[in-house]
């Protein structure tokens, strides 16, 4: 019976993503499988938006609280809006003959089976039904990163697959020693592979266990939250992939994760016998920022420039989920929220300059405001924003959680304050050579396969919009928000 929980209210956005992987899967045009892709995004969105009505219910297969459900509208608004820039990018693809339509087909099936898997893992109250969902999402993503089967797009495809299954295992093994650590607590079955009857009766687990299932899990899902130095994989899969891919990737994959590792230090502080958690988890995300903010200043490639600038940010998101308690752990998921709109937004601002510049290089793209003023100030307000300046919602996030973090620990400032800093001027930087100065010429410009400014851009307006509208003045209803989850996750 706990089966039909799949077909539920609460799992139908990750059952319409399913069931569009195996409609497209079969379909044989690409421009009708490119329709049907962008109404499945949008059917999933609506599903998703009827989650926080549905806080509270679920079962052993699936559970929906807050942060699963804000999560879950998160992933899916991200990729409803990134399949409508798919449309221009797959039309722009074949008229350069970059991709064989026949492998289409892949693409659209694998998107949709990507966008449920990670769905599936945010709402899942089974640990063995996360690790499944996550390991899903991992082959999906391996499958459309080596899409263009160039060289460099295969073997960023198998880093991924490689290193991600690595971490995969390590988490697998870390969950059947959680399942052993909760048997004296719940019981045998079911009950002891739920979050939802493993956290209320953390304090009741086998200690040595936890912690040694605390390690594995950490290790493992850090893989996939892109955590150093567990990152490799990630340059090579945002620069060689479709930018649709990266787009979704850049925050969508490593906000599953971070939710698992933020579950898991609930389990880890309510256990008196277990180590803290919150030491190592806050030390792989100052690792993560440091090492993102000085490489930032080494990179050539575009992409690369910005998967570095992701393996920051999710520094910090994790980071303050080490720290813990309800104002990091707030900060945490703001910050989490407003960089993963962010992100799309640039990585589909960057994919249509590469389209534009016939290269994907700092060398081949520059001045964009010149040439292309409306496109160019949007990719320059989504750099401003990613440097978290004000008056985007950034700056918000990054400033709570530094202010908390010198109330608490105030010698991890120092590290946590210098990895800012030197990404946000790394940021600043580039900013003035991608946006300003002389503009490099366009190389690759059809105007039958590029949609128009204005229509190409209201997916990123609509994501900057918000980012926007939650730095300048917050909503009261959404502050309450926040505050509950932050309440219930600590």
């Amino acid at each position: 019976m706990s089966a039909l929980e799949l077909f539920s209210p609460a799992g139908l956005a990750p059952f319409c993503a399913f069931l569009a992987a195996a409609v497209l899967a079969l379909v044989p045009s690409w421009r009708v499988g490119a329709w049907i892709n962008v109404a499945a995004s949008c059917l999933c969105f609506l599903a998703a938006c009827w989650l926080p009505w549905l806080v509270g219910t679920g079962g052993p297969l699936l559970l929906v609280d807050r942060l699963a459900a804000h999560l879950a509208l998160l992933t899916a608004f991200v990729a409803m809006t990134t399949s409508w820039f798919s449309l221009s990018y797959v039309n722009a693809e074949i008229a350069a003959q970059r991709i064989d339509r026949r492998r289409l087909r892949l693409y659209h099936a694998m998107y949709q089976l990507f966008v449920g898997g990670m769905l599936l893992a945010l709402l899942s109250n089974n640990l063995g039904l996360t690790w499944v969902a996550i390991e899903t999402a991992t082959i999906a993503a391996a499958l459309l990163v080596g899409l263009g089967r160039t060289s460099a797009a295969m073997e960023a495809s198998w880093k991924l697959f490689i290193i991600c299954g690595v971490g995969i295992v390590l988490a697998l093994f870390g969950t059947a020693l959680l399942y052993l650590a909760a048997l004296p607590a719940v019981g045998p079955g079911l009950p002891a592979m739920n979050w939802s009857t493993i956290i209320p009766a953390a304090g009741r687990c086998n200690g040595p266990l936890l912690n040694l299932g605390f390690v594995f899990l950490l290790i493992g899902y850090a893989t996939t939250a892109g955590l150093v130095p567990l990152h490799a994989w990630m340059a090579d899969t945002y620069a060689e992939g479709p930018t649709p891919a990266s787009a979704v990737l850049a925050g969508s994959m490593l906000n599953v994760a971070l939710l698992v590792i933020l579950r898991l230090r609930g389990i880890m502080a309510a256990n008196a016998t277990a180590i803290d958690p919150g030491p190592p988890i806050m030390a792989l995300g100052l690792l993560s920022l440091l090492l993102a903010a000085f490489s930032l200043w080494r990179q050539r490639d575009v992409k690369r420039f910005f998967a570095f600038s992701t393996i920051g940010q999710s520094g910090v998101v994790a980071f303050a989920f080490g720290l813990g308690g309800p104002a990091a752990i707030f900060a945490g998921v703001l910050h989490m929220t407003l960089h993963t709109l962010i992100h799309a937004s640039v990585f589909q601002c960057v994919g249509r300059a590469a389209r534009l510049k016939g290269g994907q290089t700092f060398a081949d793209i520059g001045g964009l405001i010149a040439a292309h003023r409306m496109f160019g100030l949007t990719l320059a307000a989504g750099i401003v924003a990613l440097a978290a300046l004000p008056p985007f919602g950034l700056f918000a996030s990054e400033f709570l959680i530094v202010a908390d973090t010198l109330r608490r620990a105030p010698l991890a400032s120092i590290p946590l304050g210098i990895g800012l800093v030197a990404g946000a001027w790394a940021l600043i930087m580039r900013l003035q050579s991608l946006c300003l100065g002389t503009p490099t010429p366009d190389r690759r410009s059809p105007p039958n396969t590029l949609a128009p400014d204005a229509l190409a851009l209201a997916p990123v307006w609509l994501q900057l919009a918000i980012v926007l509208l939650l730095g300048l003045a917050m909503p009261g209803p959404v502050v309450a928000w926040f505050t509950a989850i932050a309440g219930a996750a600590r």
